[in-house]
């Protein structure tokens, strides 16, 4: 992902002191529970090849179990779920709902090639880590996918968005796709995800979520 290009992509280029202080400070009415923020991907043609690879990139059903090369690789994925589960206390309450979501969230994560902070972040902006949220809209779940892509590249059944491992790998797979339409523009990527793109209060309310759930040891859990 290039961040660099949030300050400089043509065309769109916000004052960076406003998009600073925008991921600083991110309103609160953004994260409250009661709310899906937005959910409003907007459906494009996709040529053959891209919903072909989307549709595999979905279709594959392996269990979101962790592997490592090294054992520090293993102690540093443990260290991460650890501190992560503290973080996410809040939100959910039950130890084995949090390790299992937080192991999802990882494995999708990486599937994808994705950071996990940022997609925890986004998760925390669109649902506030409801499972069963809805938007205004129709997206639905975590990080609310809307209804049209399970027809899209998915098997056309959108009561399987609400499921959390669907719902995460939609989500992430999505999320990929945006960024490698905007050629690694995660400033762009944010905004077309949310269906606002080039209007920076979205991706600002994303990335100041995404600092709660950095981790100092992120680069030695692979």
């Amino acid at each position: 992902m290039n961040e660099r290009s949030v300050w400089s992509h043509r065309g769109h280029q916000p004052d960076r002191r406003r998009w600073l202080a925008g991921v600083a400070v991110v309103p609160a009415v953004w994260l409250a529970p009661s709310l899906a923020w937005a959910g409003g991907q907007l459906e494009e043609p996709l040529a053959d090849s891209v919903r072909t690879a989307l549709s595999s990139a979905i279709a594959s059903g392996a269990p979101p179990v962790p592997t490592f090369a090294t054992t520090e690789a293993r102690l540093a994925y443990l260290r991460w779920l650890s501190a992560m589960s503290d973080r996410l206390y809040g939100r959910k309450k039950d130890l084995n709902t949090r390790v299992e979501f937080l192991q999802t969230a990882w494995y999708e994560s990486r599937r994808a090639g994705l950071d996990v902070s940022l997609v925890l972040g986004l998760i925390q902006v669109e649902s506030a880590f409801r499972k069963f949220a809805v938007s205004s809209v129709g997206a639905r779940g975590y990080m609310q996918v809307m209804p049209f892509w399970s027809r899209v590249i998915g098997d056309g059944d959108p009561a399987k968005l609400f499921h959390m491992q669907t719902n995460l790998r939609f989500g992430c797979v999505i999320l990929r796709h945006y960024l490698d339409r905007e050629r690694g523009d995660l400033f762009m990527a944010l905004g077309r995800y949310n269906g606002s793109r080039g209007r920076a209060p979205y991706p600002n309310a994303v990335l100041g979520a995404r600092k709660r759930w950095l981790f100092a040891d992120a680069s030695s859990v692979a």
